[in-house]
């Protein structure tokens, strides 16, 4: 096993480093998706919630990778300064992150959706920029050690699937989802998505204990 892994291993669900800067940090997320519902910005709230579900998606897999190599999951936090790490490779505060950044990036999309940015279809410049810089910031956690990456394929020397399936789809189905016509498809198709993480969870993380 690898050391970094080992460490994450270690906090893991450890209620013993909760820390009260959380409360804050959870009153945020309600505060930002309280005040879209109270504009009725739907396509706001919803956006955030596929992006938000999108990570959760991602969290399993990796934490099943760990499980089934018993090596490393491809990235892990294994620093001592989180209130509290939920799977291997994600933290309560990375969460609550995730939890609000959809909406703050679906709020820069113009309202025309047929409108090109140098060229470029909008929604796609967005989302490869935001995704870029998602993955920028990635790069700076784990040069601080904050976040652990044990793969050559998934490493700041080879960024390509970190930016593709570690962020470009979070934001591409966030702005899918966004872009409906009908609030119907969008409630279905984001209760799909977050229904199959707590699917996934009730079997990987509750039942079997894989995660």
């Amino acid at each position: 096993m690898a050391d970094s892994a080992e460490k994450a291993l270690a906090l893991l669900r450890d209620g013993s480093h909760f820390q009260w800067y959380v409360i804050p940090l959870f009153a945020l997320v309600v505060y930002v998706y309280a005040s879209e519902v109270e504009r009725k910005n739907w396509s706001l709230v919803l956006a955030g919630l596929a992006f938000w579900g999108m990570d959760w998606f991602n969290e399993i897999w990796n934490g099943l990778v760990f499980h089934f190599t018993g090596y490393a999951p491809v990235w892990g936090t294994p620093g001592n300064g989180s209130a509290l790490v939920l799977l291997i490779g994600l933290n309560i505060e990375i969460t609550f992150m995730f939890a609000i950044a959809g909406i703050a990036f679906s709020k820069m999309l113009p309202a025309d959706k047929k409108l090109k940015i140098l060229g470029i279809p909008n929604r796609l410049l967005i989302a490869v920029v935001g995704a870029a810089f998602c993955v920028f910031v990635e790069c700076l956690l784990n040069w601080v050690g904050a976040l652990t990456w044990e793969y050559p394929w998934w490493s700041m020397g080879a960024p390509w699937l970190i930016f593709l399936f570690g962020y470009l789809t979070f934001f591409l189905v966030a702005f899918w989802v966004f872009d409906m016509e009908k609030l119907k498809s969008k409630i279905i198709t984001v209760g799909i998505i977050l229904g199959f993480d707590v699917l996934c969870l009730i079997v990987f993380m509750c039942i079997l204990k894989w995660i």
